[in-house]
């Protein structure tokens, strides 16, 4: 929320009140529902790129550039990379890496939300630039029930002067939407704020209006597991005894903790170390990494403990 509110800041002289608070309020929402929504789209696909490459932290950008000189025509090297430059808000070098992205596989409505998002972030002042609003026209063209498209599509009616409309839309939003997911607590809080400003009483509908119960797809982070192995690393391994299988195994649950020291604020990655530690009956280390996720991340320490508490971590 504090990335938002400095961006809200450098355009605050050309916004109105209700401008600024409707961006304020959609901070959390929208690195939230960007990212799931690859993740979806890309674990759907059987692609094992999606969301794990998602927060590269900055040493890998080099790795991942010299991956879409290597692999031009690749959609996923060019989304990773968007992904990561977006992270370390580039936001310009993250529209010419999804631009590629959608050049390449223009009917993939994530992609689309993803060029979106960051050209809302790169605009100065328009806080819905036609560039955007034409990434997102074409996100819902495709799938009309893309989150963060439907969720600009009613930013859109709110800045026009329909706020009710805008409402009645993130309402919509939030029926869809699974129990759980990362942005539900920010898609209530928009549609709190945006009521209060225009003298909307939003109270009785937010208290009927919940989430619905998630697939098997949507569980919540603390029920998936580290990243899955490639096919390669699939027949690799069935072909080790079991003590090398093991070995592994632990290997790459390593390797997500290490991934964790570099970018200690993804929240879900420590999640997920949590529950592969707990599925290798290592709950020590379980309980270390929530202690060690609290601390680094306090403002999510709630979501963190109920996460452990599903997974059964001592102490949670």
């Amino acid at each position: 929320m504090s990335e938002t509110k400095d961006i809200v800041d450098e355009r605050q002289r050309g916004m109105t009140r209700t401008n600024l608070a409707v961006l304020i309020a959609a901070g959390a929402l929208l690195a939230a529902a960007i990212g799931y929504t690859v993740w979806r789209d890309s674990s759907s696909a059987g692609n094992d790129g999606g969301m794990q490459q998602s927060f590269a932290p900055s040493d890998q950008i080099a790795d991942l550039e010299a991956r879409t000189k290597r692999e031009p025509n690749s959609v996923d090297a060019w989304r990773a990379l968007g992904a990561a430059r977006f992270d370390l808000e580039d936001y310009r070098g993250a529209i010419a890496a999804y631009e590629k992205a959608v050049a390449l596989d223009g009917e993939t409505a994530a992609l689309w939300s993803a060029l979106g998002e960051a050209r809302v972030y790169v605009s100065d002042r328009d806080p819905l630039p036609p560039a955007a609003r034409e990434a997102f026209d074409r996100a819902i063209a495709l799938d009309p029930r893309d989150p963060p498209a439907r969720y600009f599509k009613a930013v859109e009616k709110d800045l026009a002067g329909d706020h009710r409309g805008a409402i009645d839309d993130w309402f919509a939003l939030l029926a869809d939407t699974p129990r759980g997911a990362p942005w539900e607590a920010d898609l209530r809080r928009t549609i709190e704020q945006v009521g209060k400003i225009h003298s909307i009483d939003v109270a009785p509908r937010l208290a009927q209006t919940q989430a619905r119960a998630p697939t098997g797809a949507e569980m919540p982070v603390a029920a998936r597991a580290i990243p899955g192995p490639s096919r390669a690393d699939m027949e690799a391994a069935s072909q080790l005894p079991k003590g090398q299988q093991d070995a592994m195994i632990a290997g790459m649950v390593d390797g997500l903790e290490a991934k964790l020291k570099a970018n200690p604020s993804d929240v879900d990655r420590w999640i997920m170390l949590m529950r592969s530690r707990m599925t290798l009956g290592e709950t020590a280390k379980a309980a270390k990494a929530l202690k060690d996720a609290i601390a680094a991340n306090p403002g999510s320490a709630e979501r963190l403990r109920a996460q452990a508490q599903l997974l059964g971590v001592p102490g949670a």
